[in-house]
C-alpha cells in the first residue's frame, strides 16, 4: 500500500508532512518567521510555474481576444436594445422641453 493511500484509511490518522508542520506552527513563529515562511512558500509555488511554448501563448492570446470581441458585441447589442427601450418608453426622440 502506498503512503497515500495508507495516509486517508478512516481508521489511521494521517501523519504530518513537514510542510504541514511549519505551516501549523505559523501562530508560534515570530514576525519575522512568519514572514520567512511565506517568502518561502512563494518561491516553492514559483517554482510550480510552467512557461507556455510561444504556441500555446498565441493560441491563448488569440482565445482571450477572441471572447473580448464577443463580449464587446453583446454589450453594445444590449446597450443600443436597452437605449432603444427606453426612448420607446419616455419618448426621447421628441424635443426636450424647459
Amino acid at each position: 500500500m502506498t503512503e497515500t493511500a495508507a495516509s486517508s484509511s478512516p481508521d489511521r490518522p494521517a501523519k504530518k508532512s513537514r510542510k504541514d508542520a511549519a505551516g501549523g506552527q505559523s501562530g508560534k513563529l515570530g514576525f519575522f518567521g512568519r514572514i520567512a515562511l511565506f517568502v518561502r512558500q512563494i518561491i516553492g509555488e514559483l517554482r510550480k510555474v510552467v512557461t507556455p511554448t510561444r504556441k500555446e501563448l498565441i493560441n491563448y492570446t488569440l482565445v482571450v481576444l477572441v471572447f473580448v470581441i464577443i463580449m464587446i458585441g453583446i454589450t453594445t447589442v444590449l446597450d443600443l436594445a436597452f437605449g432603444a427601450g427606453v426612448g420607446w418608453v419616455f419618448g426621447g426622440s421628441g424635443p426636450v422641453e424647459k
